[in-house]
């Protein structure tokens, strides 16, 4: 169901995933689709903490390059922001869907907090063996930056390649070289 929602967003945005429409591609009932998530948002979500898992997946088998925290949470960072870019649609309808969520679906909630503790995972992870002043807080700003940088991206509020490059000015700030 999952992966029926990314390619129908992938194809045509956040639009495209109806309910529906996933259910017949998924070859399941729509009660069905209903039952384990009960709003295109929370299956979008869901579709993120997906996404995520690959990457951190992808990390583990080709781990993050460089020999400061720098240069490895900028990698990080670069191929994260690539593999979004690849995927407009798809990335857009997954914001969409992030930015969209209320206190009022608290296991949409509860999968955005675990798509945040997997970036912030994947983040601390390439600063180790740095010298970090408050760690916590800067992976917590660094997923704030990446977040703003791809509302901004998907929203089309600057130039190409503006998204890595404000997330590469906060690595640099942010993290002692």
């Amino acid at each position: 169901m999952i992966k029926a929602a990314m390619v129908l967003a992938a194809e045509g945005g956040y639009d495209a995933v109806q309910m529906r429409d996933v259910a017949a591609r998924a070859r399941v009932a729509l009660g069905t689709l209903y039952r384990y998530f009960p709003s295109k948002d929370q299956l979008l979500v869901a579709a993120l903490g997906e996404w995520t898992g690959e990457l951190q997946q992808r990390l583990v088998t080709r781990p993050p390059r460089g020999s400061t925290p720098v240069e490895r949470v900028t990698d990080v960072l670069r191929r994260a922001t690539r593999a979004l870019e690849r995927e407009p649609q798809l990335t857009a309808a997954l914001v969409t869907a992030l930015s969209s969520l209320t206190s009022e679906d608290p296991k949409a909630l509860e999968d955005a907090s675990s798509v945040y503790l997997v970036m912030s995972e994947i983040i601390g992870h390439a600063m180790d063996d740095g010298d970090v002043h408050d760690r916590e807080a800067t992976v917590r700003v660094l997923g704030q930056v990446w977040f703003s940088a791809l509302v901004a991206w998907v929203r089309g509020w600057g130039p190409d390649g503006q998204m890595f490059k404000d997330l590469e000015a906060a690595v640099r700030l942010l993290l002692p070289h």
